[in-house]
């Protein structure tokens, strides 16, 4: 890759990361709040099935980057999603300590557009093979907005955190990679407490480990496992029983995932793929009030239909997270109302569908040699739950998404590496 194709490079990521941070929130494809890989352009279209043999690259950087090694030459990626919800909330009872009366009404958070950027490099001239990797991207959204209904005193909650990503694997044999990730991430909230509450932005870190193992010729191992991720937003609600501002802790929690691929059958053509996830929830700040922790198992596959055509198909299953044995606090923050009103709270981010499917297709070489172009489609089962007597939501979502790689140097002899 020549320096002034770098220098485009740079400068088409930054042009769209400028673009994409002012995108607003959605409840969307989230296990829990965290979107995982399921909006990723290739992983998307396979229910973000993505652990052992991802099929881009920034699946590997958010989940195991040790997977990066897989990917040989320079790749720069372009794409996003959006995702779209529709939340019902029927509150039967009055909570009179949060202001709020009985009502029934639709959610007004609209859709929102998700950013997958990034970029990878094989590196030469170094004692052991080594890829990095750098990406921005959606890590987790999720909210509803009742300020429509007056009988919900203005009940709105929204909550974005973006990521930026750097990211390096080493191969330290033909078939063993090792890789971390450290996720610089950007985040903006406001609610999920009734009362007045200002969009607050909050930075926190977090880090990402992961191992790769080539099992046979056709058949790949993956793991990865990441650290908790705190946010503080100050002053981010005033209770309107109390009119003091306070300090509103969010975060991602510590969290595992195992993987398995093998495109042996079909002459290769097939790949089939399997994910175990564990979101351990009650290590992430706030949401330790709101949910257990949560397994999810992703399956998805790809059959090459062409040498230039890949089709995909995924379906995730993902526990429903919602804690029923709540208390009287979210987080530091004693409720007015007591379980009622956190039961309340709960539902601005219940997350609660188990099901979902995904499809996705793939073309190499479009309009022009190293081009691909990736599009997925899917959608969550709608779902419905009770939290208590008084609380009942339903909650459906559907999100479509596309990407544009370009690779320059990429082998075109050898084992076939991911993406290809």
């Amino acid at each position: 890759m020549t320096p002034l194709q770098h220098r485009r490079l740079v400068c088409a990521v930054m042009a769209v990361v400028a673009t994409v941070t002012g995108m607003g929130p959605a409840v969307a494809q989230t296990y829990g709040i965290d979107f995982r890989n399921t909006l990723m352009p290739a992983s998307g279209g396979m229910a973000g099935t993505s652990v052992a043999a991802p099929q881009d690259f920034l699946s590997a950087i958010n989940a195991n980057p040790a997977a990066l090694t897989q990917y040989k030459g320079t790749h720069f990626t372009l794409g996003g999603a959006f995702a779209e919800a529709t939340v019902d909330l029927e509150q039967k009872t009055a909570v009179p300590l949060l202001g709020v009366a009985a009502f029934s009404a639709k959610s007004s958070t609209p859709g929102a557009v998700v950013p997958a950027i990034g970029v990878a490099q094989e590196v030469d001239g170094l004692p052991l093979p080594m890829t990095v990797g750098l990406a921005v991207l959606g890590a987790a959204g999720g909210g509803s907005s009742y300020v429509q209904e007056p009988a919900s005193n203005a009940t709105s909650s929204y909550l974005l955190l973006l990521e930026f990503a750097p990211s390096v694997a080493v191969e330290l044999t033909e078939r063993l990679s090792l890789g971390a990730t450290m996720f610089i991430g950007d985040g903006f909230a406001s609610g999920p407490f009734v009362g007045t509450s200002g969009m607050t932005n909050a930075y926190a870190l977090r880090g990402g480990f992961g191992i790769d193992y080539q099992l046979g010729d056709a058949t790949w191992l993956g793991a990865y496992y990441q650290t908790t991720q705190a946010f503080r937003f100050e002053n981010e609600a005033v209770l309107f029983s109390d009119r003091r501002p306070r300090d509103v802790d969010m975060g991602l929690p510590q969290q595992v995932g195992m993987g398995i691929a093998n495109e042996s059958l079909m002459d290769g053509r097939l790949l089939l793929a399997a994910d175990a996830l564990y979101l351990d929830w009650p290590s992430a700040a706030l949401f330790k009030s709101i949910y257990r922790g949560q397994w999810v198992m992703q399956l998805g596959t790809q059959y090459k239909a062409t040498d230039r055509v890949k089709l995909r198909l995924g379906y995730a299953f993902a526990q429903n997270p919602i804690n029923d044995a709540v208390g009287t606090r979210i987080g530091p923050i004693e409720v007015p109302g007591g379980i009622p009103a956190v039961k309340y709270l709960q539902s601005q981010f219940a997350i609660i569908n188990e099901h979902r499917m995904a499809a996705g297709i793939g073309v190499s070489d479009l309009l022009m040699r190293g081009l691909d172009f990736d599009a997925f489609a899917g959608g969550m089962f709608p779902a419905g739950e009770s939290l208590g007597d008084a609380t009942y939501v339903s909650v459906e979502s559907y999100w479509i998404g596309i990407g544009f790689t370009w690779h320059f140097d990429r082998p075109t002899a050898g084992r076939p590496q991911a993406g290809s």
